[in-house]
């Protein structure tokens, strides 16, 4: 499957628009990695774990987008987009969200 950000896709015209397709997930910070966190926050520096969980949380709701996609036919999302929204004190969703098209050749 093609999943790309612009609205178009060298080479393929889109046949036909299958609609939004979204995918989620809802991550909870972990108390030891708030540790390691408000320690790298005196001293600086990357948090590796909050980018480690960030990162699985992006393809989580990635192939979840994809998958509904799938179900309806689609051979390709464009217009890709995620969002983040703090849910609550320790949690946060992350979503991806495109437009599922079926492309042909040019």
């Amino acid at each position: 499957m093609i999943v790309i950000t612009a609205s178009y896709i060298a080479g393929k015209r889109v046949k036909r628009t299958l609609g939004l397709v979204r995918g989620n997930t809802v991550r909870a910070k972990h108390l030891g990695r708030d540790i390691l966190a408000a320690f790298r926050n005196i001293v600086g520096g990357e948090v590796h774990e909050y980018t480690r969980l960030l990162a699985q949380a992006r393809e989580q709701a990635l192939d979840r987008m994809v998958e509904e996609a799938h179900s309806l036919g689609a051979d390709a999302v464009i217009e890709l987009r995620f969002t983040t929204a703090e849910i609550g004190k320790n949690l946060a969703e992350i979503m991806a969200y495109g437009t599922a098209v079926v492309t042909e050749d040019e």
